[in-house]
């Protein structure tokens, strides 16, 4: 991949200049192995540098835990000496942010080497060298994400989350209630400047609804035909729900299973493939005989087990797991059923399509798409079946087989031949580094719930 051509780039920042008198500052967005944004902010007299020459920010970005500490097993950090890599804007992802105080726009960043090359360990370009290989077959990826996500309090109780109070009831929701349009009254101020802000960033989300837990939201967004478009729009969206929130005195998780008991926050995503004609290769009266439906379904099963750590990258992802949440825990696929890991909606022929289900609202959204990208050209290459599709209840007919905790979905990930074709090797090992970091960490710590059990008990 190229670099953008100053010139054109020069010529969308003059527009949105113009456009956008009052703009003061641009933040300078990229996002981390986490899905973390991180960035700069410069003044909008600065922004014509940035599409020139644009700016320097240190590899070692790509390396950083949940926490923002540089995880030194990586090689990307001291062992280089801490070196920068140059960012280049992302062309059409120059907006507002609506809501600062102060005008300010944002601009969506990707990490190249100096010499201009895309930089291997950014997960932007971890999805691109997917997608090309799709490309070469004349291919392209349509693809939409459906976030969900908890409106939270800004006071949490004993370090534990707690719904919001109602800004119209004043009482905090503690029923589930999924797709219940009161509950979306609740909060229509907060819910609908999301909405508002989304248009004006050009985001296409579509549609809000009530999830299955107390202040538990859905986000649609519009399917696009450009894999990498629906990831940038994944991340700005994230970012922008957070910051709308917070300014309705409330805050917001993406965390996969903040509360025991209740549902977890999901990631899916929903992919179909068009031909040269940008006809959908899946349409069919009867998905069970599209061969390249069932080929693709086939690979992604035979790559979910080792795709589990892109897909659920942090220890509390796990939790998220259970028949009673619908978040499915094995290989299966079926028509129309919410029980099983891929669904295939069946409204209209042409509008056939995999419906991914397993994959946390915590996710990397390109990482995640990477894996479940990869999997579909190796179903597709290698004409994989998928076996019989599920009628009724997966989760009574199928075991669980599924990694089922973060260390052993990394160990599937390092030891997998098929993902090591499509995500580089190096930063394969860079991302397993990272995670297992935060793994040991985690395993040395000591839970409330140990020392009420044990301290005074043994």
């Amino acid at each position: 991949m190229s670099v953008p051509p100053r010139a054109v780039q020069l010529n969308e920042a003059n527009a949105f200049l113009k456009e956008h008198p009052e703009v003061l500052y641009v933040d300078l967005l990229i996002a981390d192995m986490n899905g973390v944004v991180r960035g700069k902010r410069i003044e909008r007299t600065s922004l014509h540098k940035v599409y020139e020459k644009g700016i320097n920010l240190p590899a070692s970005l790509f390396a950083l835990d949940i926490n923002g500490s540089t995880v030194e097993s990586t090689g990307l950090g001291l062992d280089i000496g801490d070196a920068d890599r140059i960012c280049y804007p992302i062309p059409d992802t120059l907006s507002n942010e609506p809501w600062q105080k102060r005008p300010t726009a944002q601009l969506l960043m990707t990490m190249h080497e100096l010499e201009g090359e895309p930089f291997f360990a950014d997960p932007r370009e971890v999805l691109r060298q997917v997608v090309s290989k799709f490309d070469e077959m004349g291919l392209t990826i349509c693809a939409a994400f459906e976030l969900e996500f908890y409106l939270i309090d800004q006071e949490n109780v004993n370090g534990r989350p707690q719904p919001p109070r109602s800004p119209i009831s004043g009482k905090r929701p503690m029923s589930t209630q999924v797709y219940l349009i009161d509950d979306l009254d609740e909060y229509v101020d907060c819910l609908q400047d999301i909405l508002e802000g989304a248009k004006e960033q050009g985001i296409p989300a579509d549609a809000i609804v009530k999830e299955s837990a107390p202040a538990q939201f859905e986000v649609n967004l519009h399917h696009v035909a450009d894999p990498m478009k629906a990831c940038d729009y994944a991340v700005l969206l994230k970012r922008l729900i957070k910051n709308i929130a917070y300014d309705h005195e409330m805050d917001t998780t993406f965390m996969a299973k903040p509360y025991p008991g209740q549902a977890g926050n999901g990631l899916h995503v929903h992919i179909s493939v068009l031909d040269k004609d940008g006809k959908n290769i899946f349409t069919s009266e009867d998905p069970e005989q599209n061969a390249a439906l069932r080929h693709a379904i086939g690979g992604v099963l035979e790559t979910l087990p080792a795709s589990m750590a892109f897909l659920c990258p942090n220890v509390n992802s796990y939790r998220r797991f259970g028949a009673q949440f619908y978040v499915p825990n094995s290989p299966s696929w079926g028509l129309d059923n919410r029980t099983v890991a891929l669904r295939v909606p069946t409204g209209t022929p042409d509008a056939v399509r995999i419906e991914h289900r397993v994959a946390g609202a915590d996710a990397n959204p390109y990482l995640l798409m990477a894996a479940v990208l990869a999997g579909v050209h190796h179903g597709l290459t290698n004409k994989v079946e998928p076996g019989a599709p599920t009628e009724g209840n997966s989760y009574e007919q199928n075991e669980q087989s599924l990694p089922n905790n973060l260390r052993d979905a990394l160990r599937e990930l390092d030891d997998s031949e098929i993902l090591a074709k499509y995500i580089d090797p190096k930063y394969i090992d860079i991302f397993v580094a990272c995670k297992e970091s935060e793994l040991e960490e985690f395993e040395h710590s000591i839970s409330d719930l140990e020392y009420n059990w044990y301290l005074h008990t043994v």
